[in-house]
């Protein structure tokens, strides 16, 4: 039976990194909001397509993403699911369509997310990320990739992080809380090495 496994963190705690690995090993979807909206923007539902929302820079609504979510798990056998539930009602929603294997979270101190998050520097042209501590560039400011110029994103900024840290921590704490509360939710240290922070978390979803 393909797992079904989701990945909950804040910003800059690696659930991307780790959601892409664990689809590779487990050879299932890796699901996230963002794409699953992508690929389905002009999918109809009661309250619109996903576009009519995007194209005005509105977030989409919960009941949107709810059945875009749905119906990305439905064509799915198996997947990690990365960047949803996003708050409590969604996840409601998700214990009534789906029955998820391992529940885990990447536990990440704040200050430990401001440095990732602010430390990240973008290539302008291929969009290859380097850091300034973990993954330094051979030459500084300059792509290993393409020779691109290495700029700080916006949103990297640190009055923007720690706001975004801000919205995670109302919106998404009482997710975690509910499966913690439910007696399915799995803490991995995710200041670990990312390969450390892996095997923890195969073993986890091995021994779902």
């Amino acid at each position: 039976m393909a797992k079904r496994i989701l990945l909950l963190g804040a910003p800059g705690a690696g659930k991307g990194t780790q959601s892409k690995r664990l689809a590779e090993t487990y050879g299932v979807e890796h699901v996230t909001t963002g794409d699953a909206l992508r690929a389905n923007k002009d999918m109809e539902t009661e309250y619109g397509t996903p576009r009519s929302f995007m194209e005005k820079g509105e977030l989409v609504p919960d009941a949107v993403v709810n059945e875009i979510v749905e119906a990305a798990l439905e064509d799915a056998d198996g997947y990690v699911l990365d960047g949803y539930p996003r708050n409590l009602s969604q996840a409601e929603y998700l214990t009534e369509i789906t029955d998820l294997d391992a529940v885990i979270y990447l536990n990440v101190a704040e200050s430990e997310l401001v440095e990732r998050l602010t430390g990240r520097r973008v290539c302008d042209d291929c969009g290859t990320n380097f850091h300034v501590k973990f993954n330094q560039p051979e030459e500084e400011g300059v792509c290993d990739d393409c020779g691109g110029e290495l700029v700080q994103r916006d949103d990297d900024t640190e009055e923007t992080v720690r706001e975004r840290l801000s919205v995670f921590e109302e919106n998404t704490e009482p997710v975690i809380e509910h499966y913690r509360d439910e007696g399915v939710l799995v803490e991995v240290d995710g200041e670990q090495t990312p390969d450390e922070v892996f095997e923890d978390i195969q073993s986890v979803v091995d021994d779902a």
